[in-house]
């Protein structure tokens, strides 16, 4: 199961972060995926409407950091991604890596003629 949790912002959207097994074949081992959304069925919605099919979120254990709620919500497509850490938790001065957009994640290789 993956890792995840929410948090409500004043305005009354969501923000659903979830580290889950990398859809790429050639790609990193696990993600940290955030969504901004209007509710939390919403955000997985948005997920499975990608492909990510079997995306859920049970309980809050792993809920997005400040930092990372910035990050989204200044994103203009509001779903994002990078690499998550071995152990499944975020240190905040530890991770360098940039925020990238998910159609980076999911882009399909072309074929070389």
């Amino acid at each position: 199961m993956a890792a995840g949790g929410f948090c409500k912002l004043p305005n009354g959207t969501v923000v659903v972060a979830l580290n889950l097994p990398s859809p790429a074949a050639d790609g990193p081992g696990s993600v940290r995926v955030l969504v901004h959304a209007a509710n939390r069925a919403r955000a997985l919605t948005r997920l499975r409407n990608l492909g990510l099919r079997s995306v859920y979120l049970r309980g809050n254990a792993a809920p997005p950091s400040p930092d990372e709620i910035t990050a989204v919500l200044h994103h203009p497509d509001g779903l994002i991604w990078r690499t998550a850490p071995d152990n499944g938790v975020l240190a905040p001065d530890l991770t360098t890596e940039l925020w990238r957009p998910i159609r980076s994640l999911l882009r399909r290789p072309t074929a070389q003629t």
